[in-house]
């Protein structure tokens, strides 16, 4: 188990992941507190299927008004659901992508190899708004750029994100960057 943690930029606070990926599946837990919108915390599962195909993205996330859930689940045959419910929305998504958590750019560029090898591959991704928790469409495009850089691209929303030879993201510019013990 490796533990990441980051500083959040774009939520103005902090983010740590306890991450395993072993044959193919990642498995990780992690907290975040941010202080943009408003301040929240959240706590996350996260477990994918061979491939790094998303299975399960459980989250819980509280501010000073409210607390929320979400079960976010992929059958594994393109469809998926959120807490029972199904989102149509999403269907055909690998993916899925926690807003504000730099962790779930792994999956897209780890199983093709975006951080070490050329290539440009678009995904729809089912993406889950922080700290509302609301489950989304969003089309992204990585792009490999050179050695442990990749292209994230969406809409108008443009960042040349730098990772490290496991696939894990170092630096997000305007979202997020990797702590290093001191």
């Amino acid at each position: 188990m490796r533990a990441i943690t980051w500083e959040v930029s774009g939520s103005k606070g902090f983010e740590t992941a306890w991450v395993q990926i072993a044959d193919g599946v990642l498995r990780a837990r992690g907290r975040a507190v941010g202080t943009v919108p408003e301040p929240y915390w959240i706590s996350y599962e996260l477990e994918t299927a061979e491939g790094l195909v998303t299975r399960r993205l459980s989250v819980a996330a509280e501010t000073g008004a409210w607390t929320r859930t979400l079960d976010l689940r992929h059958d594994g045959h393109g469809r998926w659901t959120a807490n029972g419910e199904p989102l149509p929305a999403v269907d055909g998504a690998l993916d899925c992508d926690l807003g504000l958590c730099p962790l779930t750019n792994t999956m897209p560029v780890l199983r093709h190899g975006l951080h070490r090898a050329p290539g440009e591959r678009e995904f729809l991704m089912a993406w889950v708004s922080v700290p509302d928790l609301a489950v989304r469409p969003s089309r992204q495009t990585y792009t490999h750029l050179g050695p442990g850089r990749v292209r994230y691209s969406s809409g108008d929303f443009r960042s040349d994100l730098e990772f490290d030879e496991e696939g894990f993201v170092v630096d997000y510019p305007r979202l997020a960057g990797r702590l290093t013990a001191r």
